[in-house]
């Protein structure tokens, strides 16, 4: 196992780099995540795992299998300046950004797009959810916190090694997809039907938008058809992530 003691080193600033920097994250196609459950998910994804990052004194599960992956132990300083956490587990993974095939979009039936929802721990929990419903890719467009930012992975837990996330322009991505034959459904309350009466079959994309001001016009004014989720008691509105997770289940149903 190779030992990092030095802040100064190169790969250490690399890595507190992707941590906090947005910039990195893009600029490289990598970033860190944090915690025994994360990393353990990320191993079975093994050929993203750059190496596995353990603060000195931290051991690592006997039933891992971490055969061919590098091991990286360092200082509890360094470990403390890599930790998003408040009590840090002390293991950290540095992992490359799924890259999509052009031939893996054509496999794809059914999509969750995502227009400018601007709160990491809502992307992350609409990626869980996204997995957790069998969908087979999330699309976040402009405007989207980062799918990378280690508030979203942890919100995520692990959806990233599951589940495709890519970032794309929505537009195009509607346009497409209705070429396939992909009915694209969206969320708003004008000239919208109830969610319970659409039949979905085998292939939907469902847009949803920033709980603020909604899916923006231009994309509204390309959907199938627009769904609303009723609301029974005062509160105005719901969380975008909750109201995203009715949807989908409604529409794998």
């Amino acid at each position: 196992m190779k030992r990092i003691e030095s802040p100064q080193n190169a790969l250490v600033k690399h890595w507190k780099k992707l941590v906090t920097n947005r910039k990195e994250r893009d600029k490289s196609g990598e970033y860190i995540i944090e915690g025994f459950h994360l990393v353990e998910e990320a191993l079975k994804n093994k050929e993203q795992i750059v190496q596995i990052i353990v603060r000195e004194g931290v051991d690592l599960p006997l039933l891992w299998d971490i055969d061919e992956v590098t091991l990286v132990e360092v200082t509890q300083p360094i470990a403390k300046e890599l930790a998003e956490t408040e009590t840090s587990q002390g293991i950290f993974a540095h992992c490359k950004q799924y890259q999509v095939e052009d031939a893996d979009k054509l496999k794809w039936k059914k999509f969750l797009l995502v227009d400018a929802v601007q709160d990491p721990g809502n992307i992350g929990t609409m990626i869980r959810t996204a997995d957790a419903a069998g969908l087979d890719a999330v699309v976040l467009g402009k405007g989207c916190a980062d799918a990378y930012n280690p508030k979203t992975l942890r919100s995520a837990q692990g959806s990233h090694f599951h589940i495709p996330v890519v970032r794309g322009e929505l537009a195009e991505w509607i346009e497409d997809l209705k070429e396939n034959g992909v009915k694209v459904y969206g969320t708003a309350l004008q000239e919208a039907v109830e969610y319970t009466a659409v039949e979905t079959g085998n292939s939907f994309a469902l847009i949803v938008g920033n709980e603020g001001s909604g899916i923006h016009p231009q994309l509204l004014g390309k959907t199938d058809q627009n769904v609303i989720i009723p609301i029974f008691g005062q509160a105005e509105s719901l969380n975008v992530a909750v109201a995203t997770g009715i949807l989908l289940y409604q529409f794998v149903k």
